[in-house]
């Protein structure tokens, strides 16, 4: 069969220009899941290479033992952990299996293995994977059963994390393990270094729903889950929208939305390894370069990136990694919809 033939079978163009997968060939799920992966794996790409994204890892700037191109693998290892995601919201709306046998946590797990198999760098992308895998699996389930989206991707998101299990939890927490994330600490309950919380999670019957409702107060990944995204849907996917429209440069869209998110919302990164008021420092310094113009201003530039520098602490203590992760969600969502850099 030519190929344009065969492109013509599987897709189609719908409204706004948006790629609208077709539901009525054989290779359909692969071409659904495929389209999926490929969403987040750009908007992973598109995170990691903006800047100045103060004090990340970003295009211009490396961290000594964490370089731009360990990103750069890892968005690539994490890719087919996505399509299997979407495949499993496929045979959701299928109703060959219910959300509670998505396994969540296993596509969290095994997405980070890969992580380090590719690269050196170590931890590059645990807290994207956590926010990303759920919308992978609701991204499957909704171009699966309706027109997509983004009130439906929503909802689905909420099914999915809802549903989730105890062997999701533990499943996470070996993920966590693996990563070896900065900043964990004794957490009040079911510590994630603590090798008894698995057992007391299998024995309690504790989904990583109920883990995340624990952790919601100090970790705002965590609190994404719980409260159905609300910093990525509310705040920084219309503010990135906005941004996009009016600066038609996606990496200015992109810092501006980083700078948007840290502002309001101070990072759980730093706040776990320095303190709280430290993180809201932090945020009252960002909200200043906003004020200034951020990229759009000499003024803004210059101070956006004399704040990367500052920030660039040896032990990474004011590297606000959290809110990198919840702006690789924003970006999911705009390319979901159907944007296109």
């Amino acid at each position: 069969m030519p190929l344009y033939i065969f492109l013509l079978f599987n897709y189609t163009t719908g409204v706004e220009g948006n790629v609208v997968l077709t539901r009525d060939h054989t290779c359909e799920k692969f071409q659904t899941s495929e389209h999926v992966s490929r969403c987040l794996q750009l908007a992973i790409l598109l995170e990691v290479s903006a800047y100045p994204k103060p004090g990340n890892v970003h295009r211009t700037t490396d961290f000594k033992e964490t370089r731009y191109e360990h990103f750069l693998a890892s968005a690539v290892a994490v890719a087919p952990h996505f399509r299997s995601a979407a495949e499993q919201g496929i045979r959701v709306s299928a109703g060959k299996i219910s959300p509670c046998e998505v396994g969540i946590g296993d596509t969290i797990k095994n997405a980070v293995m890969s992580v380090g198999e590719w690269q050196g760098g170590g931890n590059t992308l645990l807290g994207s994977i956590i926010l990303l895998s759920p919308i992978a699996v609701a991204a499957g389930m909704t171009l699966a059963e309706e027109a997509f989206s983004l009130v439906k991707l929503r909802e689905k998101m909420r099914v999915v994390v809802e549903s989730s299990t105890p062997a999701d939890a533990v499943a996470v927490y070996d993920a966590i393990g693996t990563a070896k994330p900065g900043g964990l600490g004794g957490a009040p309950k079911l510590d994630v270094t603590d090798p008894a919380s698995r057992q007391k999670i299998l024995e309690g019957e504790v989904t990583l729903f109920d883990v995340f409702k624990i952790a919601s107060g100090y970790d705002s990944i965590a609190s994404e889950w719980i409260n159905n995204y609300s910093v990525t849907f509310d705040l920084g996917y219309p503010y990135f929208d906005q941004q996009l429209e009016e600066t038609r440069d996606v990496n200015t869209a992109t810092v501006h939305t980083f700078l948007k998110i840290l502002s309001e919302v101070p990072d759980t990164l730093i706040a776990r390894k320095v303190g709280l008021a430290k993180a809201k420092e932090v945020s009252a310094q960002v909200r200043q370069v906003l004020e200034a113009g951020g990229l759009t201003t000499p003024s803004g530039r210059d101070s956006l990136w004399k704040l990367d520098e500052k920030l660039r602490d040896p032990a990474h203590q004011l590297n606000p990694g959290t809110t990198a992760d919840i702006t690789a969600a924003v970006l999911t969502v705009s390319i979901l919809k159907g944007y296109r850099p």
